[in-house]
Parts: structure tokens; C-alpha cells; sequence
């Protein structure tokens, strides 16, 4: 176990140094930064490293297992209101606790203010919506619908929902289909789809994966129709002052602060998913000893693991984030925030802990054919151009819609001509790109940029930057999707060559 959990951190350290080395950089070059500042994001880069390889191993261990276990023994049942019924559950169980979606929840004051709920009401809006279309997503794999034709309807619908609801409300509605796919769902979501996929007779591994782009477009549809029901309009989000760390002694209260309260997100995160497990091993005995037991040591180390790169995050990256985004946007015009997000966007997704469970369920699924670098490289390249577009409409202040619809529009063209195991490879990394490091990291430093430039319109040009983030990836793990295919096509074609050539020479 010992030489798992090192092996983990020398991978989460690779992942995590790049970013590092950027802001330090930046810090030098252009945005220096206070003292404190920088004692909390050396704390914080140190404690990302640890949480990410404890995440990783933990989630291995046991979200992983028990995803695919449960999947498989619901579609093994063939109860078709059994499979709607616990998916729906799931979906909401998994997602009203994701630590991303609580962030983004208090960044919305305006909602909370509609109703006694305060910021539940839109965190159980968006696990409604994750449970309709996690129900929907375990229900096509069943009838072998394919994914493509319920992605263009459900993306086509959300469009038209918009219509009806104000602009200023457009980026959040978005954005809340990034946040949701985090560290805790993601997991769990993905290994449901390999486990249903695997008792399938025909067609298993293009269906292992969707279930998190399914997952993704629904928290954006249910957001919408709130929007719609409490006619929100004119939202504003009012900039609160960061707190300052003058010595060592602050940063240590800060960071006590900081695990206490993560501690606790984190552990009512847990709480229902281990309730979950319990009761589907009572009733199944699915688990032999030795494996609950690995489970349980599984879930202790994506607990601390999550507690770490959590309060790592947000308390040592976030507080960065907005100073450089501030300090950026006082340089040139703001023009270095194009070049700066872009370098930023590459190496931020590799920080991601969701990315890594993405881009080793893939490796797997596709027997090696589709390896974990060639993944990491689409997303970086789709990332980069994310943040590029989301600083450029901070600076010239276009719509959000100038660049979703003619984005999905491009995504969902390239379903007709990529093979469909890319397919849902692809809209599942949109969601999987979109997760706590841009919500603690990416989506500070489009505040602070935002504060400077454009004051009075954080809503509507800072907000957003998730859905970027969350589209680029549909389009080019789907490029990676025809090339990937175009290489098989030619070793094929080559083949085929060869194998004529000793006929004819067997002939002669």
C-alpha cells in the first residue's frame, strides 16, 4: 500500500509542479506577491500534491470498485424501474454534497435570496437535475440508444431555454454543468456506466462511457428552468475583500480554519456513498471481507486526500488567483491575461484529480489503444484555448452565446463522423476538465481580472470561464477521435496489403 500511495504522489507531483512553476514565474516577472499570499500557496501546493495521490489511490480502491459493482448488479437485475429508481438516488446523493457545487452556490447570493432554501435551493436543483439524467443516461445503455442523438436534443433544448431566461443568469446556468462533474461524482458516475456496460452482450465499451455528459447537461437544463421559475435578472456579485496573511502564524490559523471546514464538506460528501455501500452489501453481499476491507481503507484515503487538496486549493490557490488576475489586468491593457490564461489552461487540467481517474478508465476500457498522455494532451490543448476565449471576452465584453452556440454546434456535428466510444470519451471530459482547480484557481483569477476591467459585469463576463473550460474538450478529444480512427484505418488498409501480397505470392 505504501509503495501505492508513493507511486500516486510522484504522479500528482508531475502534475502539480508545472502550475506551480507558473505562478512562480508570474509572481517574479510581473504580479509580485505579499509575503503571506505566497506563504499560503507554497502550503497549498504542497498539500495538493498529497491530497491528489491520496485522492487517486483512495478512489481506486473504492469508488471505482463500488460504481462498477453497483452498475453491474442493477442491469444484471433486468428491474427496469430498480435501475431508474437508484439512478435517480445516486445521482442525487453523490451531487448535493460535491464540494465544487457548494462554492459556486455561495458566489450566487440572488438565488438564495428567492427562498427560505438560501443556497440549497440551487444545490438541489442541480442534484434533481443530475438525477433525471443520470436515469436517463443508465436507461439509454439499457435500450441501446445511442448517445449522440440525446446529447443534440437535451444541448438543443438547453439553448432554447435560455431564450427565456435574462443574460446576466446565462454563465451561471452553464457553469453549474462544469462544477457538478467534481472529484466526488465523477468517480463514482463513470465506474456506474463500465459496471452496466460490462453485462452488455454487444456494444459495452462505446457505452462505458456518457453517463457524466448526460449528468453534465442536466444540472445546465434544471438551472435554466429555475431561472425561469424565480425570474432572475440583473444578478450581481459583489467582490469580498480576501483575507490578508501578514506571517506564519496567520497562515497557520488560516489553514486550521481551512481543514476544519473541509473536513466536514468532505465527510458529508462521503457520508450518503458509504451509507450506499453498506446497504448494497447487506442486501447483495457483493464484497467479500478482504474487499471491504480495502474499500474502507479506500474511502479513508480519498477522505483525507480530498481534505488536502481542498483546503490546499482554496485556501492557498484561490487567494493567487485573484491577485494575478488583478495584477494582470492592470498590465497592457489586460492584454497579457490572453497569453498568460492560455499557458495556464494547459497544465491547470492535469491538476485536476478527476482527470486522472477520466484518462485511466479510458486506457482501460480501450485495452491501451487510447493511452493516458495522448488524453492529457487533448485536454490541455482543449483547456488552453478555453481559457484563451474566456479571458478574450473579459477584455472585449462579447456575449457568452457568441461562443457556446457556434462551440456545440461544432461538438455535436463531430458526433456524426467520431467513432462513439470518442464520443462519450468526449463530452465526459467536459465535465471531468471543469472541476476544483478551476473553480478555486481559474475562476479567481476571471474575478480579479473582471474587478479591474469591467467592475459591474463579473456575471456576466467572469462567470462562464467554467463553460469553457468544459466545452473545448468535446472538440478535440473528438479530433483526437478521427485521427485515432484514421491511424487504424491505414494499419488496416496496410494490413489488408500485405496479406493480398502473400496470397498472390502463395499463388505463384
Amino acid at each position: 500500500m505504501s509503495k501505492a500511495l508513493k507511486d500516486k504522489i510522484f504522479e500528482s507531483l508531475t502534475s502539480i509542479l508545472p502550475i506551480a512553476f507558473i505562478v512562480l514565474v508570474i509572481s517574479v516577472a510581473f504580479v509580485p506577491l505579499s509575503t503571506g499570499t505566497f506563504v499560503l500557496f507554497l502550503v497549498g501546493v504542497f498539500l495538493l500534491i498529497v491530497g491528489l495521490g491520496g485522492f487517486m489511490l483512495g478512489a481506486d480502491l473504492s469508488m471505482l470498485v463500488i460504481g462498477e459493482k453497483i452498475g453491474a448488479t442493477m442491469t444484471h437485475s433486468r428491474k427496469i424501474w430498480l435501475i431508474a429508481l437508484l439512478s435517480f438516488v445516486i445521482g442525487i446523493i453523490v451531487t448535493v454534497a460535491e464540494p465544487d457545487l457548494q462554492i459556486l452556490a455561495e458566489q450566487v447570493p440572488a438565488i438564495a435570496e428567492k427562498t427560505p432554501l438560501g443556497n440549497y435551493l440551487l444545490i438541489l436543483t442541480v442534484g434533481v437535475g443530475v438525477g433525471i439524467f443520470l436515469t436517463i443516461g443508465m436507461l439509454r445503455i439499457v435500450f441501446h440508444i445511442p448517445l449522440h442523438i440525446l446529447l443534440i436534443v437535451f444541448y438543443v433544448a438547453a439553448f432554447v431555454l435560455s431564450i427565456f431566461v435574462d443574460p446576466s443568469f446565462w454563465a451561471v446556468s452553464f457553469d453549474s454543468g462544469g462544477v457538478t462533474t467534481g472529484p466526488m461524482t465523477v468517480p463514482f458516475i463513470m465506474s456506474l456506466g463500465v459496471g452496466v456496460a460490462s453485462i452488455r452482450s454487444s456494444g459495452g465499451k462505446n457505452d462505458s462511457f456518457g453517463l457524466v455528459a448526460l449528468s453534465s447537461v442536466g444540472p445546465i437544463i434544471a438551472v435554466l428552468v429555475l431561472g425561469i421559475v424565480f425570474d432572475l435578472h440583473d444578478i450581481e456579485y459583489v467582490v469580498e475583500p480576501l483575507r490578508q496573511v501578514g506571517d506564519t502564524r496567520e497562515a497557520f490559523f488560516a489553514y486550521l480554519e481551512g481543514f476544519g471546514s473541509y473536513a466536514e464538506e468532505v465527510a458529508i460528501a462521503l457520508a450518503p456513498i458509504l451509507a450506499f455501500f453498506l446497504l448494497f452489501q447487506l442486501m447483495t453481499r457483493a464484497f467479500r471481507k478482504k474487499q471491504i476491507v480495502r474499500i474502507i481503507v479506500g474511502f479513508v484515503y480519498t477522505f483525507i486526500g480530498l481534505v488536502f487538496f481542498l483546503t490546499g486549493a482554496n485556501v492557498g490557490f484561490m487567494p493567487v488567483g485573484r491577485a494575478i488576475g488583478e495584477g494582470l489586468a492592470k498590465l497592457w491593457d489586460g492584454w497579457l491575461l490572453i497569453p498568460v490564461g492560455m499557458v495556464i489552461g494547459y497544465f491547470v487540467v492535469a491538476a485536476e484529480p478527476a482527470v486522472h481517474v477520466l484518462n485511466k478508465q479510458v486506457e482501460r476500457m480501450s485495452a491501451g489503444a487510447i493511452s493516458s498522455s495522448a488524453m492529457m494532451k487533448g485536454l490541455c490543448v482543449g483547456v488552453c484555448i478555453s481559457l484563451g476565449l474566456a479571458m478574450t471576452r473579459i477584455l472585449t465584453g462579447i456575449s457568452i452565446m457568441w461562443i457556446l452556440i457556434p462551440g456545440y454546434a461544432v461538438a455535436l456535428l463531430l458526433t456524426f463522423f467520431t467513432p462513439p466510444l470518442f464520443t462519450g470519451i468526449a463530452f465526459d471530459s467536459g465535465g471531468v476538465a471543469s472541476g476544483a482547480m478551476v473553480s478555486a484557481f481559474v475562476l479567481p483569477l476571471a474575478i480579479g481580472a473582471c474587478n479591474v476591467l469591467a467592475p459591474g459585469a463579473i456575471m456576466t463576463q467572469a462567470f462562464g470561464c467554467v463553460a469553457f473550460v468544459a466545452l473545448t474538450p468535446l472538440i478535440s478529444i473528438q479530433i483526437l477521435g478521427l485521427i485515432y480512427r484514421g491511424k487504424t484505418s491505414k494499419i488496416k488498409r496496410n494490413f489488408l496489403t500485405v496479406e493480398d501480397r502473400i496470397v498472390e505470392y502463395e499463388v505463384a
